[in-house]
């Protein structure tokens, strides 16, 4: 077992209890809490921390009733219903991992619709099913910006939360700086053994090292399937669902969050605001607009997304703001016709002994997909064997930054 620096570099073979391959709040999420239960574990990243697909996301922490806009509970409503409630405890300090650190952008969401289109849901939304999930808001708790004399429709308030996904990053990464490593895999690759199990050959800084671990799991999100290929893994397959995001940086004072309801069953348009450096704020669009947008061109999306802004809040205007897009690609396991996973994702990889394959499947469920790879090291029963600290010769991942301070330049 590796002690120190000097007797690493004096070796070729390494070990460690826990591989995670992946720095999204996924994996950064299940490093805590493998680390919590004794095990040795590290977390290996190709980029930046919460590159790509965390970063990607507008920050909500939901209860599912964005899935219930049909009139009926599904699925996907009633497996993340608790969620926003733990997340609260965790920001609070008092959940399993310590998140006091976390900026807070809202701890609530709206959605809001003409009467027209909210008059099948509010039956519904009166009911026991939804009692303490969603509140009816009244004339005088209107968020500001539907305070205006034109707004004529209604706006229920719901449990969701926004969280800073920059900050969750960097506050689930600072307490276990030491064992998150940037991997270059141009010059390092899985590695089968005799046993059917793998391991990791690492080259770097003219050193070649083999690691070898009880498990490796892969959260790497659209990676995974490259790694799984190069694993020679026969199952899971692994389907993308691709979104192109829409931001608005304007200078209009309101901050506002919440979905944009219209006649089909999912959000017409989903709304979070993110503060800007220069004193203007962006706000991030995605819903139905993103989903319908991922096959448009970046013109052709930003004319739409005008469009739909000049109807749903025709009050604000929008003529001097600056306008981007952003494809992003979910990645799942596959599912039937390609439908939207319920429920978050791990299980072992076929052909592979000791690899297992994850996806969180929604932000809000990286706290059940660490549970589930818990369960299944536990089921396997891989227990901690190495306690001294692992130090490779490889250098630290940044945080990757927010998509408006991209696209945006300084923003």
């Amino acid at each position: 077992m590796p002690a120190s620096s000097d007797s690493v570099k004096a070796r070729d073979k390494v070990q460690t209890d826990i591989t995670i391959i992946g720095g999204g709040i996924a994996g950064l999420w299940l490093l805590h809490r493998l680390c919590q239960r004794g095990y040795n574990a590290i977390l290996l990243e190709s980029k930046a921390l919460g590159s790509e697909q965390s970063v990607a996301s507008q920050g909500m922490i939901h209860g599912g009733i964005k899935y219930t806009l049909s009139g009926l509970l599904t699925g996907a409503s009633e497996a993340i219903a608790d969620m926003p409630g733990y997340w609260r405890q965790c920001l609070q300090g008092d959940g399993e991992i310590d998140l006091r650190g976390c900026k807070l952008l809202s701890d609530h969401f709206y959605l809001w619709s003409s009467a027209k289109a909210t008059s099948r849901l509010t039956t519904f939304f009166a009911s026991k099913a939804t009692r303490g999930r969603v509140d009816k808001v009244t004339d005088a708790q209107l968020p500001p910006l539907f305070q205006v004399p034109e707004f004529k429709g209604s706006v229920y308030k719901l449990v969701d939360m926004v969280l800073d996904v920059p900050s969750l990053v960097r506050q689930l990464a600072a307490p276990l700086h030491s064992r998150i490593f940037q991997i270059d895999w141009q010059t390092s690759a899985l590695k089968r053994q005799a046993d059917g199990c793998h391991a990791i050959e690492i080259v770097s800084r003219g050193q070649r090292l083999e690691l070898n671990t009880s498990a490796i799991v892969l959260t790497a999100g659209r990676g995974n399937g490259e790694l799984l290929k190069q694993l020679g893994a026969s199952s899971p397959a692994m389907q993308l669902r691709p979104l192109q995001q829409v931001l608005v940086k304007h200078r209009h004072p309101h901050q506002f969050f919440g979905h944009g309801l219209g006649g089909e069953t999912t959000p017409r348009v989903t709304i979070s605001s993110h503060s800007c450096d220069d004193g203007s704020q962006v706000w991030y669009l995605g819903g139905s607009l993103a989903e319908k947008g991922a096959s448009q061109s970046s013109g052709e999306l930003i004319d739409c997304a005008q469009r739909e802004m000049a109807e749903l809040l025709p009050w604000v205007d929008l003529s001097k703001a600056q306008w981007a897009t952003l494809p992003v690609e979910r990645a799942e396991p596959l599912q039937r016709h390609f439908a939207r996973p319920d429920q978050a994702y791990a299980d072992w990889a076929g052909n592979c002994q000791n690899v297992i394959a994850a996806w969180p499947t929604k932000l809000t469920l990286a706290p059940n997909l660490a549970t589930q790879v818990v369960a299944l090291l536990d089921n396997k029963g891989i227990k901690p064997r190495y306690s001294s600290p692992l130090i490779l010769p490889l250098s630290s991942p940044g945080i990757a930054p927010a998509p408006w301070q991209t696209l945006f330049g300084d923003a």
